[in-house]
């Protein structure tokens, strides 16, 4: 099967869709903006997911699954350096440390997480290469497709609705002039708060994203909810875009700030 192109020609759930169809045995490579995603699957059912360059042996999978603590999982590397997964699964269940269910169950969980990821992907190129297997050592699973590929095209279906009412991340986002009088009764998420304080007429939802780190489902997620709120409206940038700080520049949460935040933006909106 001779299976490549460009996401914004072919979506990757049509291509998840194909093979589980044809219940396809391969390696399917994603290539997206500074990442690359490889999924392997077995009579087209997913088998082992990876993705950039996250740590996913055994023991970190574990860790994230929450079977094990952080420094359970430190200790596993130190002391099975050389191992393959299976290996070290193996030593975990034979010492009574954890159970075979545990363990797929922790592998199950993380390739859909993957999968999941890749669904926010609108840009890149795919290749899929029936050649290849399963890495020597890595635990396969099977996970069903048909699930993930309804919840893929329930996520394509929301791309195209916030496309539409969002045509261009370039736009920028500010406050508006009268804001609704239900403003002090905002329930913001996180990661709303985290794009809330970049709102600026100067600075574009792209650069935003960036800042934030959120892909463009995600931005255009929170834009949209925060303009069916009324508290902002797009407009287009100033000519001289303030400079968005690296992502790494962005200062870790405090529960403290958190909670003035609805207070400053109350502050801000109403000075404006």
């Amino acid at each position: 099967m001779a299976l490549r192109g460009n996401l914004r020609d072919f979506s990757f759930t049509q291509v998840l869709n194909l093979i589980n169809l044809a219940r396809k045995t391969g390696m399917l490579s994603v290539e997206g903006p500074g990442e690359m995603a490889r999924l392997y699957f077995r009579d087209g059912k997913l088998a082992f997911a990876q993705i950039g360059r996250e740590d996913n042996d055994l023991a970190a999978i574990l860790a994230r699954s929450r079977k094990i603590t952080a420094n359970q999982a430190r200790v596993i590397h130190e002391r099975t350096r050389g191992k393959t997964d299976k290996e070290v699964g193996l030593l975990l269940i034979n010492a009574g440390y954890l159970t075979q269910k545990d363990v797929f169950e922790s592998l199950q969980k993380y390739s859909i997480d993957v999968i999941k990821r890749l669904f926010t992907w609108v840009e890149g190129v795919f290749q899929f290469d029936q050649t290849l297997t399963v890495p020597e050592g890595k635990i396969p699973v099977r996970v069903e497709l048909e699930n993930l590929i309804i919840e893929g095209a329930r996520q394509l279906h929301e791309w195209e609705q916030l496309q539409e009412e969002i045509p261009s991340l370039e736009l920028a986002l500010k406050f508006t002039d009268r804001p609704g009088a239900n403003i002090r009764n905002l329930n913001l998420s996180l990661e709303e708060w985290r794009v809330v304080r970049y709102i600026s007429p100067k600075n574009s939802m792209r650069q935003i994203a960036l800042a934030t780190r959120m892909n463009d489902l995600e931005i255009r997620r929170i834009a949209f909810a925060l303009l069916q709120a009324g508290v902002v409206e797009m407009v287009r940038p100033g000519e001289d875009p303030l400079r968005v700080p690296s992502p790494r520049s962005l200062p870790p949460a405090k529960k403290e700030e958190h909670k003035s935040l609805i207070q400053r933006l109350i502050t801000r909106i109403r000075s404006i």
